[in-house]
C-alpha cells in the first residue's frame, strides 16, 4: 500500500499499531486529526487505507469509529493489531508535577488514568485532546502543563517523563484496525475474525433471531455493541464480531441468512485475528467450531441435501 493514514500526530499509539502491520512497510504514513478524518481520507481516495482504534479492554468500543464504519461509501477491515497501552505523564524540562495546573490527553487515555490523576494531580484541570500525541504537542507549545501519552511522544516533542506507568488498570490493551475500500478479503488463515453491522425492526425477539442464526451454525460471538441510527429514533445498529471467515460455509450461510432476516446488513470484513491464539501456536483453538459446524460437516450436509433434491434418500 502506498499511503496509509493514522490518528495523528506522530507518536500516537495508533501510529505504533500501524507500524506493526506488514502493510506499513515502505508505505507513506499520513497523520490525520481524529479517527473520522482517517476514515474520510480513505473514502476520498486520498490514502489507500487507514488505521484507527476500535476497542479498548478497559473503556470498550470507540463509538466514533463504529459510527463511521457504517457510513457510505462502504469500508472494510483488512487487518487488526493489539497494542499494550503504557501511559506516562510528560512535562516541559524543569516543570515539577506540583506546578501542573492543566493536563491533557485523549478521552480514552483520561478514562484509563482518571484514578491516578485524581490522586496525584487533584488540583489540575483535565482537558481532552484529539490524541495523546496532540496533548504532548500542546505541552511543547506551552498550551498545557502536562500530557498523558505514550513515552515515545516525550522523545518526539522534547519533553521529560515526570511519572511513568500511570494507568489505573495495568495490562490494558487497545485493538486497532486497518480499513480500506471494499475488495476481496484476505485469504482464510483458520484464525480469523468477521465483523458486520446489522439492524432489525424493533419488535420482540428480533435480536434473538439475529443471534440464533450465528448460534445454530456454531459461530462464536466475541463482541456485540449497539449504536443508535442517527436519523431514526429508537433504532440501532448492532455491531458484531465473531470467529470465522466469510469464505467458510458456516459464516457464509449465517451472513446470507441475516441478509434475508435483517433490514440492513453491512459486511465490515473478514481478516486474521491478532494475538497469540492457540490456533496460531499449533494448539487447539478455544474458538474453533464444534464438530457439527466444521467445514467438512457443512459439505457433507450440503451433499446430503443435494441428494434429496435429486431424488436420492440416504443418510
Amino acid at each position: 500500500m502506498g499511503r496509509l493514514a493514522f490518528l495523528g500526530p506522530h507518536a500516537t499509539f495508533t501510529e505504533q499499531a500501524l507500524r506493526s502491520l506488514p502493510e506499513s512497510r515502505d508505505a507513506e504514513l499520513v497523520p490525520c486529526a481524529g479517527s473520522p478524518a482517517v476514515l474520510a481520507a480513505v473514502r476520498s481516495g486520498e490514502v489507500d487505507a487507514g488505521c484507527v482504534p476500535i476497542e479498548n479492554s478497559v473503556e470498550g468500543a470507540v463509538g466514533a469509529v463504529l459510527d463511521g464504519l457504517v457510513d457510505s461509501p462502504p469500508l472494510v477491515i483488512v487487518r487488526e493489531a493489539l497494542v499494550a497501552v503504557r501511559f506516562a505523564v510528560m512535562v516541559r524540562p524543569g516543570t515539577r508535577t506540583a506546578d501542573v495546573r492543566r493536563v491533557g490527553s485523549h478521552p480514552h487515555a483520561v478514562a484509563q488514568t482518571r484514578g491516578w490523576l485524581a490522586a496525584h494531580l487533584p488540583a489540575a484541570e483535565v482537558l481532552l485532546t484529539t490524541s495523546t500525541a496532540e496533548a504532548a504537542a500542546q505541552v511543547a507549545r506551552g498550551e498545557l502543563d502536562a500530557a498523558v501519552a505514550a513515552p515515545l511522544a516525550a522523545e518526539q516533542h522534547g519533553l521529560e517523563i515526570a511519572v511513568d506507568d500511570v494507568a489505573d488498570n495495568p495490562g490494558a490493551v487497545t485493538r486497532f484496525v486497518l480499513v480500506a475500500p471494499p475488495g476481496p478479503p484476505p485469504a482464510p488463515t483458520g484464525h480469523d475474525r468477521t465483523t458486520f453491522a446489522a439492524t432489525t425492526r424493533n419488535r420482540p425477539g428480533s435480536l434473538l433471531g439475529l443471534l440464533t442464526e450465528l448460534a445454530v451454525r456454531g459461530i462464536d460471538l466475541t463482541r456485540i455493541e449497539s449504536r443508535p441510527i442517527k436519523d431514526r429514533h429508537a433504532e440501532y445498529w448492532f455491531h458484531i464480531d465473531c470467529t470465522g471467515h466469510v469464505a467458510e460455509p458456516a459464516m457464509g450461510e449465517a451472513l446470507a441468512a441475516l441478509h434475508r432476516r435483517c433490514d440492513d446488513v453491512r459486511f465490515l470484513g473478514s481478516f486474521p485475528r491478532a494475538g497469540n491464539g492457540a490456533a496460531a501456536s499449533g494448539g487447539p483453538d478455544p474458538a474453533a467450531p464444534l464438530g457439527a459446524a466444521t467445514d467438512s460437516a457443512f459439505a457433507r450436509a450440503q451433499a446430503w441435501l443435494d441428494g434429496l433434491r435429486a431424488g436420492s434418500v440416504g443418510r
